[in-house]
Order: C-alpha cells, then structure tokens, then sequence
C-alpha cells in the first residue's frame, strides 16, 4: 500500500466556523470517494503556535501537511480565516474549490 491522504484541520478555540468546517470537508471527502480517511483537528491555542505551523486562520485544512489555499505572503494570525470564493469572501473555501484540491493531493499520494 503506497502513501495516504492525511487531512488535518486547523482551527482556533471556539472557532465560529468549525462545525460547517468538518461537515464541508467529510462532504467533500465522499464526493470524490476518499472513503477511510482519517481527519484530525487540532486547535491552535496561542500566537506561538500559529507562527509554529504557519497558521494563517481558522479554519486551516492541510492536505498531507500543504496548505492547498495558502496565499503568498499571508501571516500567521489567531483569527478567523477568509476564503475567496466564486460567490465573494466566505469563512470558507468553496466546496468545488476544496474538491479539487482534496483530487490533486490524492493524485499526488499515489
């Protein structure tokens, strides 16, 4: 058995978004059929911690540990995260967009 997908979601505590987070990436995760695939939360607790892992906002999903959403030059932050999406700035990322990039670091898994 070769690599596996590892998602892990990054969120701060009490995260306003973190609910619709989990729902959009376990949709998201049956849509293309990644079934058995584990997703880990961890909560960022503290300024040193987001600087740690990069943490840019809440909530963060990595993709075998990649941001696939990261923007040049965002800095760490304790904060909510804001996603562009077709329909304008969101809490988080379009369900298209993390479609694709949950595909791509599955094609690159392989």
């Amino acid at each position: 058995m070769g690599p596996r997908l590892a998602v892990e979601m990054l969120v701060v505590p009490d995260c306003p978004n973190e609910r619709a987070a989990e729902e959009l990436i376990v949709t998201a995760l049956a849509d293309v059929h990644l079934t058995g695939v584990d997703v880990t939360k961890s909560i960022i607790a503290d300024e040193p911690e987001a600087v740690r892992r990069g943490f840019v906002g809440s909530p963060t999903f990595l993709l075998n540990g990649h941001d696939p959403f990261a923007q040049p030059g965002a800095r760490p932050a304790m904060a909510c995260r804001v996603y562009q999406t077709p329909d304008g700035p969101h809490g988080l990322p379009a369900l298209t967009d993390l479609r694709a990039a949950l595909k791509r670091a599955a094609d690159w898994s392989r």
